[in-house]
């Protein structure tokens, strides 16, 4: 299993550490800096920390040295010309298929880099960022400069290229939640799915549009929405809109993606071409934000259940985690460890991680708990870190 475990939160970057049978973690870095993703270059060993830096702004901090210094880098920014189409926070009396005025306009400007994604070992120094608003952005000398993804960013879909004059389509991308606490609500791109048989076959997926893929490493794309359901709107099946709350893939069979979003749990055994939902309400496994699949079984993933969009922690009280290794057609639901009484947590999109037949979790309440049995009983590694961002095995 992984030695490391890195956690992204509210107040910086915290390393865990196993040593011998137990995990101690490291003095905190970017301290009293939110850090929205956290991760390792598989490919090199290097640590990677998005800052959500409320003064300064998002940046990109690296180390090369597994943590001992760091490097931020500034550079991931919209280039001049880049525009998009102002969304507005819906309200109670809001009808999205009603006819709307003009469109407006506003120059596109980084808010956050939600989750950074690696190129293959074929493509050293390859990185991928998704940012709010919903930007891709392409390094290829290991972040040191940044290019927007055009064609996904000119897509008919939001409305056509803005660099070039107004709107030739309408914009079927709808803003993210996530987006509110930067005064603005707009679509954030927070899963990028490298597919691991061909650096050039790409997913990534946007709050609130939808999953999209290319084929040709990101010349053109298409939204693979079919099956996915809002039921929060007036035509729930509709190409455009969706707000899938994380994508994954089977690192061996990459075929099987699997997400939760507001409407259930979706999963695709055809690359995406379709999504059936496998939520089981009566148990609870329906709302969430964060999905891990199994490595090696593309039938095999693992949710964490929560409480609705109302309330949005943990369901009566209770922790629990979900299994199915089906395909979604059954679900095992394992408590052994996790708090059942009094517990309000909630785990965000990037906050549950899987390696072999180990799974981490952490809650916005600062609890950690970590399972070596493939999520059936569960130990806690503490309880007063900072609010948990993301967790991921390094």
């Amino acid at each position: 299993m992984s030695a490391t475990i890195l956690l992204g939160t509210r107040k910086g970057t915290v390393v865990l550490d196993r040593i011998s049978s137990v995990w101690k973690p490291r003095p905190i870095m970017h301290a009293g800096i939110p850090v929205c993703y956290a991760v390792r270059d598989p490919r090199d060993g290097s640590l990677w920390a998005s800052l959500d830096h409320g003064h300064w702004g998002p940046k990109l901090s690296c180390s090369r040295d597994d943590g001992l210094n760091w490097t931020d880098l500034q550079s991931v920014r919209f280039p001049p010309g880049a525009r998009q189409i102002i969304q507005y926070l819906p309200t109670p009396d809001f009808n999205p298929e009603a006819p709307e005025g003009q469109p407006e306009y506003r120059d596109a400007t980084v808010l956050k880099i939600w989750t950074i994604t690696f190129g293959s070992e074929e493509q050293p120094g390859k990185i991928y960022a998704g940012t709010i608003p919903g930007g891709l952005f392409v390094s290829n000398d290991n972040g040191e400069t940044w290019e927007l993804n055009r064609p996904l960013w000119n897509h008919e879909s939001r409305g056509g290229d803005l660099f070039n004059g107004d709107a030739t389509s309408e914009n079927r991308w709808g803003g993210t939640p996530a987006s509110i606490d930067y005064g603005v609500f707009e679509p954030g791109i927070h899963s990028i799915i490298i597919d691991p048989r061909d650096p050039n076959h790409i997913y990534v997926a946007a709050s609130s549009a939808g999953v999209i893929e290319t084929i040709d490493g990101g010349l053109s794309w298409k939204g693979r929405n079919q099956g996915m359901l809002m039921d929060y709107m007036p035509n729930p099946s509709a190409d455009w809109g969706h707000d899938p709350h994380f994508v994954t893939a089977c690192h061996s069979q990459p075929d099987h993606l699997w997400q939760q979003n507001h409407c259930g749990v979706f999963y695709s055994d055809d690359g995406a071409q379709s999504w059936h939902k496998v939520s089981l309400p009566e148990a609870g496994v329906h709302f969430g934000f964060p999905v891990a699949a199994d490595a090696s079984d593309g039938r095999t993933a693992w949710v964490i259940p929560a409480q609705g969009d109302s309330q949005r922690m943990a369901i009566d009280g209770g922790l629990c985690v979900a299994r199915t290794s089906d395909g979604g057609q059954s679900w095992q639901l394992f408590r052994s460890g996790l708090p059942q009484d009094n517990a309000y947590d909630i785990v965000l999109r990037h906050g549950l991680d899987v390696a072999g037949d180990c799974l981490c979790f952490g809650t916005t309440t600062g609890n950690v708990y970590l399972s070596e049995d493939r999520g059936e009983t569960w130990s806690c590694l503490g309880n007063n870190f900072p609010p948990v961002y993301s967790v991921r095995f390094g």
